[in-house]
């Protein structure tokens, strides 16, 4: 069996930039254990496997399944490999449609084109307040003595955010360096997949960027993801809030570096805009 396979780089305009994933075209849905070899051969923070919906090829059909894969597990939700796997679609196999609908364990997800972007229509999660003292080893683990602002938690993507305080700078940010070891040490529970650090952007630059961030997510055998979609569901609803504005500009200061463009749509929504650059195509042979 050969499996057509494709990296992409999405939330970039430039190769090997933004976040790297696989892109998997499968006619028929595998063994569970499949999905789990291919994506552990890969080696990125997500692969990702496009299934036909109705017979239909992928240059006319406009429903497909959709499933993401870690190195060592299956997630709900991912942005960055959707990004890419729409990217496949639209450029590689000249989908005709206007809107692409993904059927996903976190419902039906939409993407669009519009221009050289990508344009998602994902779930706004909305974090809440977290007891900063109940995880106060986990914080000492993620950013050592850096004042923070804000801890916020969401259920619903089992992700935790941590706000830096406005007297720290994007360079502190970018000079963390936490261990993996370290957080899964003081992280047991299972209640959290991931850690978010983000930062309010500095009205003194020009970068326009209203808010930085860096994930890490070693409980789903990722040691930092360079920038991910799901993580900007979760920050969108903490800044837009904050920042009073529904349409921010946000960077992920990952070795990477990857730009989002995020909009709160009027019926509750969030539409995550972003490039992606197709790398590498080719084949799996199993």
């Amino acid at each position: 069996m050969e499996i057509p396979i494709f990296t992409v780089d999405s939330f970039t305009n430039l190769p090997f930039k933004g976040n790297p994933a696989a892109v998997c075209l499968i006619e028929n849905e595998l063994r569970d254990d499949l999905y789990q070899s291919i994506a552990a051969e890969m080696n990125l923070s997500e692969t990702a496997f496009i299934t036909r919906r109705k017979s239909m090829d992928y240059s006319s059909g406009s429903r497909f399944g959709l499933r993401w894969f870690t190195p060592t597990c299956e997630m709900p939700l991912c942005g960055h490999a959707t990004l890419a796997s729409a990217a496949v679609l639209f450029y590689m196999k000249k989908n005709v449609n206007p809107v692409l609908v993904f059927e996903t364990l976190s419902g039906e997800l939409y993407v669009r084109q519009h221009e050289e972007s990508l344009i998602m229509d994902f779930p706004l999660n909305k974090p809440k307040p977290q007891d900063q003292h109940e995880i106060k080893d986990l914080l000492k683990a993620a950013v050592g003595d850096l004042p923070i602002q804000d801890v916020c938690y969401s259920p619903t993507t089992k992700k935790l955010m941590v706000r830096l305080a406005d007297a720290c700078d994007r360079s502190e940010l970018v000079s963390l360096r936490p261990e993996a070891e370290s957080l899964l040490r003081n992280e047991t529970t299972g209640k959290i997949n991931s850690l978010i650090i983000t930062l309010k952007g500095a009205e003194s630059t020009q970068s326009g960027y209203d808010f930085y961030s860096r994930v890490f997510a070693p409980w789903v055998g990722v040691s930092e993801d360079p920038v991910t979609g799901s993580a900007h569901t979760v920050l969108a609803g903490y800044w837009s809030e904050k920042l009073k504005k529904k349409n921010m500009l946000a960077y992920q200061c990952s070795s990477r570096g990857g730009e989002v463009k995020l909009e709160i749509r009027n019926d509750g929504r969030l539409d995550i805009i972003g490039q992606a650059q197709i790398i590498l195509q080719g084949a799996l042979k199993i």
